[in-house]
């Protein structure tokens, strides 16, 4: 029997501030504790684990054991897709002091989403993979390119692998800052993870935000060379 899905439901849980945060919060850097999210909702940890159970009921988080704490992370790509989409349709919220007016700017630039690279130089990195023949246009999304396996191999990444994962190899995420295609799926994902491990960007402490380096300038201008 076809049973059509409780929006409502879903939207109730997002309609909370706090918990809103806390489910941008995993986004970008989940896995997270209980204690890491209640700091960056801004609320006690009591008040957190309220909405931390909600979240987890509601399906958009799973929580796992690690050590003697739980850690908590969006509960699949899935979710990282549906709050992205809400993050392009839903108003802007304006600064409410300086601060917070720097720290908008740093995510614009710069952010994860879910697993792989977001805002300006997430974009940026997808024109220059699309140059490059990475990736190419395909009805309005990514599809692999011609010269996928060689440049990846530059890189340090095997392709094989990545076709073998349950979940689309490539995609295009529209960027709800920049309203352009940056790269998802599995092939997003390990291009992020590599970054990271050649050093190339780096997580910022206060913010849902990543820094360049100049490792990663270095590497950008190779890409566009």
């Amino acid at each position: 029997m076809h049973v059509e899905p409780d929006l409502a439901a879903a939207a109730t849980l997002l309609a909370e501030p706090a918990r809103a945060e806390v489910v941008l919060a995993a986004l970008a850097d989940g896995p997270l504790s209980a204690s890491e999210l209640a700091s960056r909702a801004g609320v006690s940890r009591s008040t957190a684990s309220g909405h931390l159970r909600r979240l987890v009921e509601g399906g958009f988080l799973v929580a796992a054991a690690h050590g003697r704490s739980r850690r908590y992370e969006l509960a699949g790509p899935e979710v990282a897709e549906a709050v992205e989409a809400l993050s392009r349709v839903a108003p802007p919220r304006p600064p409410r002091s300086l601060g917070e007016a720097n720290r908008n700017e740093l995510i614009r630039e710069a952010r994860t989403c879910y697993d792989h690279l977001a805002g300006r130089l997430g974009v940026d990195f997808a024109g220059a993979l699309e140059r490059r023949g990475v990736v190419e246009r395909s009805n309005g999304d990514y599809a692999l390119g011609k010269h996928a396996a060689a440049e990846l191999a530059v890189l340090g990444i095997e392709l094989e692998p990545l076709t073998l994962l349950r979940r689309p190899l490539v995609r295009g995420c529209l960027d709800w800052s920049e309203r352009e295609l940056h790269v998802a799926g599995a092939l997003g994902a390990a291009l992020t993870a590599r970054l990271f491990e050649l050093g190339c960007i780096v997580r910022r402490d206060t913010t849902r935000s990543v820094a360049l380096t100049e490792a990663g300038r270095e590497l950008f201008a190779e890409l566009d060379a």
